[in-house]
């Protein structure tokens, strides 16, 4: 695992295994301790940044750089 530092100064361990594809490049899981029992979040290979946000899709959108993630979850309502 990787440590990083978020802007707050808190330690996060990143997983080198774990994460889902990109537009610009891979969505890594970060957790909250090397133990892996609490998600801190993700974290961008594009830019490296931990500034992301997901939505009840499962969309994740890099919001430094515009790294897209596709929805894992379709609604037909919306097709």
């Amino acid at each position: 695992m990787q440590t990083r530092s978020t802007a707050d100064g808190e330690t996060v361990y990143i997983s080198e295994t774990e994460g889902d594809r990109g537009s610009k490049g891979p969505f890594l899981v970060a957790y909250e301790s090397p133990d892996t029992e609490r998600r801190y979040g993700w974290f961008c290979t594009n830019c490296e940044s931990f500034d992301n946000a997901m939505d009840s899709m499962g969309r994740i959108k890099c919001n430094e750089c515009g790294n897209f993630r596709k929805p894992t979850e379709w609604d037909a309502a919306h097709e």
